[in-house]
């Protein structure tokens, strides 16, 4: 085999590619950027919220209220859906900033999307969750708090990400401004290997009590109910339908 010489057309391509990456590592994309500063977040839509996550026999419920609220002050919003599917047997809830909340949604189910398509499987949610813990931590997903659910091989799964990173998961959870309220509720009806049906009724009267007191909540209940067979998301702007 004949060596290139310096001016060969296989010299010249080195060369070029001598300040390039690789070609051969992944690309890797970047996260969105904002230059916000703290008055600017006092201003934007804000869902106050109060978030919950139960695990139950059956798989997860997450209920959620319907409100968003301008700078916490004025009601902007009365019919928001604070949980959206990111995961075939996955959800997250909405709760801080809405833009960032988005974000942070379309972020993870593009990430859950990719992982299927290279991959051929599912992701576990117990992955999701270290990828939403890493999300949080890193990018720019300002003032957010949310839950995630999903079901996966290992059962069922309830996890709360906190503003700064953090994943912790439990039996039940809730986040938001109403949490205090929701919690009280809980504490006492909660059991171990609750039926979806019954734990829906347990959420939405945990959302119904954070409502009562907290103005940052209200304006109805959305229940998520997740299944091996998929997630299942409906409205009610009247506790008393499924109370």
């Amino acid at each position: 085999m004949r060596t290139p010489t310096h001016d060969s057309e296989f010299a010249r391509t080195v060369d070029q590619l001598a300040n390039e990456p690789s070609p051969y590592e992944p690309e890797l994309g970047s996260l969105p950027q904002n230059g916000f500063s703290q008055s600017d977040l006092d201003t934007v839509n804000k869902t106050g919220t109060t978030t919950i996550g139960i695990t139950t026999a059956d798989g997860v419920v997450i209920a959620t209220d319907m409100r968003a609220s301008l700078g916490g002050r004025f009601v902007s919003n009365k019919n928001v859906q604070k949980v959206e599917q990111i995961h075939p047997t996955g959800a997250l809830t909405m709760v801080g900033s809405v833009g960032g909340a988005q974000s942070f949604i379309k972020s993870l189910r593009a990430e859950v999307n990719l992982y299927s398509a290279r991959r051929g499987e599912e992701m576990s949610i117990d992955a999701l969750a270290t990828l939403a813990g890493n999300f949080a931590r890193g990018g720019p997903f300002f003032a957010i708090h949310p839950i995630l659910g999903g079901v996966d091989d290992d059962g069922s799964h309830v996890y709360s990400i906190d503003p700064a990173g953090g994943v912790m998961e439990d039996d039940y959870t809730v986040t938001g401004s109403g949490m205090q309220l929701a919690y009280g509720h809980l504490e006492q009806s909660y059991e171990p290997d609750l039926s979806n049906e019954e734990a829906m009724t347990i959420a939405a009267r945990g959302i119904k009590s954070a409502a009562e007191r907290d103005t940052g909540s209200g304006n109805g209940v959305f229940l998520c109910e997740i299944t091996e067979e998929g997630v299942d998301i409906h409205g009610h702007n009247d506790f008393e339908e499924v109370i």
